[in-house]
């Protein structure tokens, strides 16, 4: 018996957006940037169940996975506009194809060479696309592929870590001397002895009820024809596929309205963070410590692998060393902090083709690691 009962759906909620809440207040404190406030969105909502102040199982959970999940998708898409991706993005686009191509093959390779178990195949698919889009496609290929709760929990939980581990990396590669050396950059050697550009102030968007109400409901009616559609085919198991994809066509049919709309990312992203809330408070601990360790291994093993292909070609074909970690990190860590990253080097023209391919990284992900997923089962 909880604290809370699974039927106390106000109780719930409070405790869910709290959670999330916790999640934004830690991602705006320096101590977000170690590590990222999905974890201890997690962490905390794991330990509320497991020491039974919530319950594992709720009413109130199956509505934001099976309601608030698909909605939030189209929501973070709607700035896909491809055309414009692929002509503000350059060589760093062509880079990011090889980035993307090495987090597949790193995620097959390691496959093949650890006992992953019957979640293996799943895992893979998730991972692939986590570091190729973003938490988006995290999430989007889980429900996908069928993941359960705990499976869920455990993958993104060790993928977590990794995700820190992987952007110290990015940040540290640039100040490596043996690299740098090897991976000439005119962008680096054009900042040699000045102080890195400072973080400019986030902007925060306009709280515009008409532009977040039109959007809401325009991802409703994205949700309810690509629910129909997927049904009416049979593949009710992948209707976050079809959804990606109506939103895709209709985001590129009407790129400049919806470029215009303020506040739908963000409302996206609350929708995910109640998520994460869903996915700790139905996670048995001592499951989860069980498991975590060998998903560690196969993330961090995938990531090595990736700045390993990505430096290599790189030195090859003579890329800018900038260019390179700006186009790994894209896929790695997302649009946002890539382009943190680069503004706090003083990459300003690297800013923008970092977002582009993050969000290009959005677009493809989803449908990479349901297929890689697929393949390896």
């Amino acid at each position: 018996m909880t604290i809370i009962p699974p039927d106390n759906t106000f109780a719930i909620g409070a405790v869910l957006f709290g959670l999330a809440w916790l999640g934004f207040w830690i991602d705006s404190r320096p101590i977000g940037k170690k590590t990222s406030g999905v974890v201890w969105v997690l962490t905390v909502g794991m330990i509320l169940s497991n020491t039974q102040c919530i319950p594992f199982a709720a009413p109130a959970y199956d509505f934001v996975g099976g309601y608030l999940v698909p909605l939030a998708i189209p929501l973070l898409l709607f700035k896909a506009d491809l055309r414009k991706i692929f002509r503000e993005s350059g060589i760093v686009m062509a880079t990011f194809g090889v980035a993307s191509l090495a987090t597949v093959a790193g995620a097959v390779v390691g496959f093949y060479l650890m006992e992953l178990g019957e979640i293996g195949p799943k895992v893979a698919g998730v991972y692939t696309g986590g570091w190729i889009g973003g938490a988006v496609n995290f999430l989007a290929v889980s429900q996908a592929v069928q993941m359960t709760t705990q499976q869920f929990s455990v993958a993104i939980g060790a993928s977590s870590f990794v995700s820190i581990i992987a952007l110290m990396l990015l940040i540290a590669i640039p100040s490596m001397r043996f690299i740098v050396r090897r991976i000439p950059s005119t962008t680096l050697a054009a900042l040699e002895g000045q102080q890195p550009a400072q973080l400019v102030a986030v902007q925060l968007p306009a709280m515009r009820l008409t532009h977040l109400s039109g959007a809401v409901a325009l991802s409703f009616v994205i949700c309810a024809v690509a629910d129909y559609a997927a049904t009416r085919l049979g593949l009710g198991q992948y209707r976050i596929l079809f959804i990606t994809l109506l939103t895709i066509i209709v985001v590129n049919i009407i790129p400049k309205t919806l470029s215009r709309l303020e506040g739908d990312f963000e409302l996206g992203i609350l929708m995910m963070y109640l998520f994460f809330a869903v996915v700790g408070a139905g996670t048995d601990a001592t499951r989860f410590l069980g498991e975590a360790f060998i998903l560690f291994i196969y993330g961090l093993f995938i990531i090595l692998f990736h700045l390993g292909v990505v430096l290599a070609v790189a030195k090859l074909f003579k890329i800018d060393l900038a260019e390179a970690i700006v186009a790994s990190g894209a896929a790695l860590v997302g649009p946002t902090v890539t382009a943190a990253i680069a503004i706090s080097k003083g990459w300003r023209d690297l800013v923008m083709p970092g977002i582009m391919c993050g969000i290009f990284g959005y677009v493809i992900a989803t449908f990479i690691g349901v297929a890689l997923t697929r393949a390896l089962s």
